[in-house]
Formats: C-alpha cells, structure tokens, sequence
C-alpha cells in the first residue's frame, strides 16, 4: 500500500482514499458516540452551521470543542460521553481540527475516520479494499500533531501486509502518550475535559468498527462499520 501522510493544508487534490486520523480528541470521540448507541455523526462546517442543523432538527445532539455552550449539550470529551445515552439518536460534530479534515477530502470516494481506538477495525477495511494507495490526513496542529501522524503510520503499517504483521503498537502509543496534546489535555490547558481522556484516546482497538464517511445529500455523514473479522458476525 502506497501511504501518504499530510496536513489538511497539504491536500493539493482530492484522494481516491482517505484516512483522517485525530486521536485527541474528535475521532476517538466519535467512536464513543456509536458506543453509547448513537444511528450517525452529521460533521458541520461551523460551529453557527451546527446550531442551525439543530434548530432544523431540535432532537439531533450538537456537540463543540471546548467549554460548553448554549446549544450544545456535550462537548469534545470521551471522558464526559462515557455515561450519556444516544440511543438511536443523530449528533452534530464542530472540531477545530477533525471535521475540518473530514470535509477538506469530502470528494473522495472513500473516506475513513479514526484514532488509536478503532486503529485494527480501519486497517483491516482497507486491507479488504485492497486499496492500492491511501492518503492519511494528519489534522492536528497544522499537520504534526505527533499523536495524530502515529496513529496514521501504525494504522498504514497495519494496513499494508496482508495480516497486518510486523507493527509493534507499543511506540506508536508512546509517541502519542508524550504528544503536546497529551500534555494539554492532562494539565488542563484545554477545557471541556475529563481527567481519562488522555488514557480514553490511547485505548488501542476498544472499539470493534471502522467508521465510513460520507455526503448524504448536501451533509457529510459518519456512520459505524462493523467488521466482520472483528465482530464475528455482530452488528453495529
């Protein structure tokens, strides 16, 4: 498998595969919305964008970096999902980084969302594909969030055998783990945060599924994707 890593800055022309990685936190988050039982993630443009999404459909959850806010009833943090109930319900994603990366490649005919917690359902997708080249979005920091740019070479060195041998989790996660956005997180730069959410987004492979986005008429729509090596036959 040819891969390719750049920052959503880089992206010069549409991928036919993409993969946009961001580990902390908007990515891991998702994948923690579909565990608490929500059908689809609708990323918007803009924080306004969201808002009006709800007033369009005032039982869909909107959800934003940072601090709460009028309107949004979750924010950013794994640690806050983890006793919420989205049972069948509709959640609107503003990140400052992995939205904007998601819809940067919106074109492309197949675009993959991820972080360390869904890393062996995303490689095992695209080794099915057998996707000959893939472009992996490294969204935080301008394209270098080091905790974004290890979760996308492991999931590539997952991807790229034909079991995925030979890629030793180990120092990925470490990379990840002494990233300045580990250390933001933990010390409480940031807020809207949970004292686990550092520890949340390095849980590798929690989750069984990939998660496929995709335009749904004028919307760019994140649903689960359940893999079936994972699974053994349950459905997500």
């Amino acid at each position: 498998m040819d891969a390719h890593f750049l920052g959503i800055a880089e992206l010069a022309e549409v991928p036919s595969v993409a993969v946009v990685v961001d580990v902390m936190r908007a990515f891991t988050v998702a994948a923690w919305v579909f565990a608490q039982g929500a059908e689809k993630i609708v990323l918007a443009e803009s924080l306004d964008g969201a808002l009006a999404l709800k007033a369009r459909h005032p039982d869909w959850v909107a959800l934003k970096d940072g601090p709460p806010a009028p309107g949004f009833e979750m924010v950013n943090s794994p640690g806050l999902l983890r006793s919420v109930d989205l049972g069948g319900r509709t959640v609107v994603q503003k990140t400052t980084a992995g939205t904007v990366g998601a819809l940067a490649v919106k074109e492309a005919s197949l675009v993959l969302c991820a972080g360390f917690v869904v890393a062996e359902a995303t490689a095992r997708l695209l080794r099915e594909g057998e996707c000959d080249s893939v472009t992996f979005v490294v969204t935080g920091e301008g394209g270098q969030a080091e905790e974004d740019l290890a979760c996308a070479q492991y999931i590539a060195a997952r991807a790229g055998g034909a079991d995925g041998a030979g890629a030793d989790a180990a120092g990925f996660l470490r990379r990840a783990a002494d990233s300045r956005a580990a250390a933001e997180l933990a010390e409480g730069v940031r807020q809207g945060v949970h004292p686990d959410d550092v520890a949340l987004c390095l849980e590798l492979d929690r989750f069984p599924f990939a998660m496929v986005a995709a335009l749904e008429g004028s919307l760019m729509v994140l649903r689960p994707w359940a893999v079936a090596s994972l699974t053994d036959g349950a459905s997500i």
